[in-house]
């Protein structure tokens, strides 16, 4: 069946590029935290409060916490109190979060780039095309 190769495809590609991003961002930053720099800087805005990445992150606040708290204790992120109402607290990357993210993001670009080299300019255009069906129907 199709959707059993497409699953098995799927499946190993994203396994691959998980081993790979957390192998190569070791020690100084995972992942997970680079996807929160990532909203960060992506967010149109400088900063974001943590409730704000519930919905991008698929988990709870209590992992979220966490998450930042390591991101914290590394120096990639800051968190600051609003200067109006004190009760809210915004989330902002640091000098080294943003050089850490620009890292991570040029080691994810090498790896998918070795990836669709294997196949012509076209159908990479294609394969993005087509992906991008998928994944807005």
């Amino acid at each position: 069946m199709i959707t059993q190769e497409f699953a098995k495809l799927w499946w190993k590609l994203s396994k691959d590029l998980r081993t790979h991003m957390e192998t190569e961002l070791a020690p100084t930053l995972t992942e997970g935290q680079l996807t929160v720099i990532e909203l960060l800087l992506g967010s149109g805005k400088d900063k974001m409060k943590p409730s704000d990445f519930i919905d991008h992150l698929d988990t709870t606040p209590a992992a979220i916490t966490t998450l930042l708290d390591r991101m914290e204790k590394n120096g990639l992120i800051a968190r600051e109190r609003d200067a109006k109402d004190r009760r809210i607290v915004w989330v902002v990357v640091t000098e080294k979060g943003l050089q850490e993210c620009e890292r991570g993001v040029q080691i994810r670009e090498r790896f998918l780039q070795a990836y669709l080299s294997r196949i012509s300019s076209h159908n990479q255009q294609l394969l993005v095309y087509l992906l991008g069906k998928v994944a807005n129907a």
